[in-house]
C-alpha cells in the first residue's frame, strides 16, 4: 500500500528527514527554554472589505486581544504577545492606532507585510521606506539600530523573493539583499507547506544569501551560530512537519493556527519536536490570518486560550522554561545565543524605542 504525501514534499520532505535523523543522533543538550511567538499575516482590508468591516475587525481584536492576554505569565511573569504583521497597502492610521495601542500596553506589536506584483525595484524600494518612515514616525512602532529603522517581515501570498512561478506576486529576484538593505532584521514567511514557494531548508534558522540571478535564494543559507558568517537577511521559520493522526492520510502541519485547525496536545507536541532548535532553546513561530472572520472569532474566544494553557501545561510537565515573546524578542534572544549571551537578560519590554 502506498503512502501519499502532500504537495510539494520534494522541496520540504529531504530537509525534514534530515533534520529528524540530525536531532535523533544528536547528543547536544536536552531542551531548556521554549521560545513562542505568533505571526500574524493580519489584512484588516482582507477580501475587499469595506472601511467599516476593517475597523470593526480591528475593533474586535483591541477589545478581546488584552482579555486573553492577561490570563496567562511566562516564566518571566510576562503576558503573551501577539505580533500583527501589518500589509503595506492596506495602510489606514485609523486602523494602526489600536494596535499601536496595545503594543504600548507590551502586549502587541506590528511589523511589515507588503502584497506586490512586478511593480519593479523602486516601487518596492518606496514602498517599504515609506511604510517603515510612517509606523515609526506617526505611530511609534519599530525600533532603530545602528541608526536604521529595523522591521520584521512577511511576504504576501508566500512569494519570497520571486519563488512562486512565473514571478506571480513578486517579480524581484535580489528581493533578500534589498530587505537586508532596507533595514529588515529577520523575514518570518516561512513555512509555506505544500506550495512551490515552500524553502528546502526547514526547521532551522539560518542566514539566506541572495543570489541576484536566481528566484528563491532563501532556499538554502549560512547556518546560523557563534562565530559564522551571516548573510543578507536571518531566516526564522516556524516548525513544519507531518501529523499522522485526526485522518487517514498523513498531513502537513506548517503551525497555522486556524478556526478549521485549532491547536491540540498532539499538534503542541508536534511542534516542539520539530521547531527551529539553537543548543538548549526551542523558537516555536507559529502564524494566523486573525483578521478573517473564520479565524478571528475561534482564536479570540477560545483557540489562543487552549494554545496558552496547552503550552504552559506542557512545558510544565518537561521542565521547560516557557517565554511569550514578540517577533522582534524572538529575534533578539536568537542573536543573544549567537553572541553567547544570555537571551533571557536581553527580553525588554515590547515597547518600540522610538518616543
Amino acid at each position: 500500500m502506498s503512502v501519499r504525501l502532500p504537495r510539494y514534499s520534494n522541496l520540504w520532505l529531504p530537509g525534514y528527514v534530515r533534520g529528524r535523523m540530525k536531532r535523533c543522533l544528536s547528543a547536544g543538550l536536552p531542551p531548556a527554554r521554549v521560545w513562542l511567538a505568533i505571526a500574524d499575516h493580519f489584512e484588516p482590508l482582507w477580501n475587499n472589505a469595506s472601511e467599516d468591516t476593517a475597523s470593526e475587525r480591528v475593533r474586535i481584536w483591541r477589545e478581546g486581544w488584552p482579555e486573553v492576554a492577561s490570563r496567562f505569565q511566562d516564566a518571566a511573569g510576562r503576558p503573551p504577545v501577539y505580533t500583527f504583521f501589518y500589509p503595506e497597502e492596506q495602510y489606514r492610521p485609523s486602523l494602526l492606532k489600536p494596535l499601536a495601542e496595545m503594543t504600548c500596553q507590551g502586549i502587541a506589536d506590528v511589523e511589515v507585510h507588503i502584497h506586490h506584483d512586478r511593480q519593479g525595484e523602486l516601487d518596492f524600494i518606496t514602498r517599504i521606506s515609506r511604510f517603515t518612515e510612517i509606523l515609526s514616525n506617526r505611530h511609534g512602532l519599530l525600533r532603530e539600530e545602528h541608526g536604521q529603522t529595523k522591521f520584521g517581515f512577511i511576504h504576501g501570498n508566500w512569494a519570497l523573493d520571486n519563488s512562486l512561478p512565473g514571478g506571480k506576486w513578486c517579480g524581484l529576484n535580489n528581493e533578500i539583499r534589498l530587505l537586508g538593505e532596507l533595514g529588515c532584521y529577520a523575514d518570518f514567511t516561512m513555512p509555506s507547506g505544500a506550495s512551490p514557494t515552500q524553502a528546502r531548508t526547514v526547521n532551522e534558522i539560518y542566514w539566506a544569501v541572495e543570489d541576484p540571478m536566481r528566484p528563491k535564494s532563501y532556499d538554502h543559507g549560512l547556518p546560523f551560530g557563534c562565530g559564522r558568517p551571516r548573510g543578507d537577511v536571518l531566516m526564522i521559520p516556524g516548525p513544519l512537519c507531518i501529523r499522522y493522526r485526526d485522518r487517514l492520510l498523513p498531513r502537513l502541519d506548517s503551525g497555522e493556527l486556524a478556526g478549521y485547525d485549532p491547536p491540540t496536545p498532539y499538534r503542541v507536541a508536534r511542534w516542539l519536536e520539530n521547531a527551529p532548535r539553537l543548543g538548549s532553546d526551542i523558537f516555536i513561530k507559529l502564524y494566523s490570518h486573525g483578521a478573517q472572520e473564520q479565524n478571528m472569532f475561534p482564536l479570540l474566544k477560545s483557540d489562543l486560550s487552549t494554545l496558552f494553557t496547552i503550552v504552559t501545561t506542557e512545558c510544565r510537565r518537561r521542565r521547560l522554561g516557557l517565554y511569550f515573546v514578540s517577533a522582534w524578542q524572538m529575534y533578539k534572544a536568537i542573536m543573544a545565543l549567537g553572541n553567547e549571551a544570555d537571551p533571557v537578560a536581553t527580553l525588554e519590554t515590547v515597547t518600540p524605542a522610538f518616543p
